[in-house]
């Protein structure tokens, strides 16, 4: 009886380690490539940073709203003032110049962009939208107000922008009214909705039918790696034509837009609310703001006229003197102990003058030289105060008590005239 042998079983092919030269397809350096699908995982690591700005942009915008002073004329820290200040300092002063006649509109609709980037931005709602729209303030913030900052890190603009351009890259995925939209649209067509489940790259190659000893035969033997790896490349197949992408994206489309017009109503209503109620709150407490100095007239002297003497002839007389220079307005516009905001006629920077003592006038550009903001003036501690970055002034010589800025407040030369009113010299 003839008796065949039998071969034991060859044993499969073992995995060869990654090459690390260049393939004929060129992939070597792949594995540097963020892995497919990387806008979904990258949701999860960035919602600290989401509600973070979303909840600094929503409170930006309500007490832009809620505070009076804002827009205010007279306030140095109003939309007037740092407008004003921008225009003279800013690399696009020639745009933000002619924007001054329009602070009050413009102050209003920055705080309601304001409020719509950190309303969609907590909700994950029009996602890219709202980050373009951030970034976008934040630039215009950057440009306007903090460009002239040094180091340029100690300024939070452009720290803001930057931290604006990962939502316009990334999916909003985690915990977000869009992806929720999306996958409802999806499940009332049949299709269920999309979900990212993270799978071990060992896990794909042992289900994959083209891995072999650590290569891949879809793709020429090259090896088996995970930035071009076939199998996670793969897309669904395509849905029936009634069902198609472009019909799902119109249906998740109206859904976001009724979704965000409900949202951007309760977000007026709320908003309204909480500046009314503010605005009543602060209607018994006075605004922290400013007098305002006003030129009444050229300055020069004038002529009056008396009454007609026996003979019917007149009598001039002659305004008192003054010193040299621009009429600023009456010096008793400057409560002692006090401020009154002028407008620089040198520089046409905002400048505030205080009366120390009765009778001492001093005058200072309230530019702060750190980032562009517009000083306060502090009664109470008697100093100079920017409510941008914290830097403090001595109010009888403008120079530096308290960083960040790295050099004082220039100091406007300024006398009263015998005819009751302050002069630029």
């Amino acid at each position: 009886m003839n008796q065949r042998r039998i071969a034991p079983p060859r044993p499969g092919p073992q995995p060869r380690p990654t090459r690390s030269v260049a393939g004929a397809d060129g992939t070597s350096w792949l594995w540097l490539a963020p892995p497919p699908r990387s806008r979904h995982l990258a949701s999860w690591a960035l919602l600290p940073l989401r509600v973070f700005l979303g909840l600094t942009f929503c409170f930006a915008g309500l007490q832009k709203l809620a505070n009076p002073a804002f827009f205010h004329s007279s306030n140095p820290a109003s939309i007037q003032a740092q407008l004003l200040a921008a225009s003279h300092r800013s690399p696009i002063h020639a745009f933000i110049h002619p924007l001054v006649h329009l602070a009050v509109p413009l102050g209003i609709l920055i705080a309601l962009g304001e409020l719509a980037v950190g309303l969609g931005t907590l909700a994950g709602l029009f996602s890219r939208l709202a980050a373009a729209g951030g970034a976008l303030i934040s630039l215009s913030l950057f440009l306007a107000v903090s460009f002239h900052t040094n180091p340029y890190y100690t300024g939070s603009d452009i720290v803001f922008v930057f931290a604006w351009l990962p939502f316009l890259v990334a999916e909003p995925g985690a915990l977000s009214m869009d992806a929720v939209l999306a996958n409802a649209v999806r499940q009332s067509e049949g299709l269920g909705g999309e979900q990212t489940v993270p799978v071990l790259f060992s896990d794909i190659q042992r289900v994959c039918g083209s891995y072999e000893g650590g290569e891949c035969a879809a793709r020429r033997r090259a090896p088996c790696e995970p930035g071009p790896c076939p199998y996670l490349a793969s897309r669904t197949p395509p849905v029936p034509s009634r069902r198609a992408g472009a019909f799902l994206d119109r249906r998740t489309l109206v859904l976001k837009g009724t979704t965000a017009a409900g949202l951007g109503a309760a977000g007026l209503v709320g908003s309204g609310l909480i500046a009314g109620l503010a605005r009543l709150i602060g209607a018994s407490t006075p605004v922290a703001s400013s007098s305002s100095l006003e030129a009444g007239g050229t300055g020069s002297t004038s002529t009056t006229t008396s009454p007609a003497g026996p003979a019917g002839t007149t009598a001039s007389t002659s305004a008192p003197s003054h010193p040299a220079g621009h009429k600023l307005g009456p010096a008793a516009n400057v409560p002692v102990g006090g401020a009154a905001s002028f407008q620089d006629p040198g520089t046409g920077d905002p400048a505030l003058v205080i009366q120390p003592s009765s009778g001492t006038f001093l005058a200072f550009d309230a530019v702060c030289p750190h980032a562009g903001c517009t000083v306060e003036y502090s009664s109470s501690n008697r100093m100079f105060i920017c409510p941008c970055h914290g830097s403090e002034f001595d109010a009888r010589t403008g120079e530096v008590i308290v960083g960040p800025a790295s050099s004082g407040l220039t100091r406007i030369a300024i006398a009263e005239g015998s005819d009751g009113d302050l002069y630029a010299q």
